[in-house]
């Protein structure tokens, strides 16, 4: 996996008000995000280089803010067997069976699971985070 750079790519463009965004570095596999626009939560809600769980058209997800104007989400569903993941630091855990992912990039740090977890496509809409 490409590492917390890949994560910040989600939306360092997005932080200067160019409307932009890509996927957060997770791979091709992008989970439901429901319409554009929908309010994910706001940057002041989460810390730099943490993360938090939200609800993204009614499915857990995870918010992260990599940097002071970036953000990136990822569903909160871990890929091993569909637990949902919770944040422990900079890490999310499964509490199933133990798979840990990066909470910045939703990269597989420790197994079982093998896939990374599904980026949610978000951009920074002022101090906003909406779904792209």
């Amino acid at each position: 996996m490409a590492g917390a750079a890949a994560g910040a790519v989600a939306l360092a463009a997005c932080g200067t008000g160019s409307g932009s965004s890509s996927n957060s570095g997770t791979g091709d596999t992008v989970a439901p995000a429901g319409p554009a626009g929908t309010a994910v939560g706001t940057l002041s809600e989460v810390e730099v280089g943490k993360c938090k769980s939200v609800t993204v058209s009614g499915q857990p997800a995870i918010l992260a803010r990599p940097t002071d104007s970036t953000a990136a989400c990822f569903s909160a569903i871990c890929t091993h067997q569909g637990c949902t993941v919770a944040p422990a630091g900079n890490e999310l855990h499964c509490p199933c069976h133990g798979s840990v992912f990066n909470a910045l990039t939703g990269a597989v740090k420790k197994g079982p699971a093998e896939q990374p977890l599904p980026s949610i496509p978000v951009k920074v809409d002022g101090t906003n985070v909406v779904t792209a």
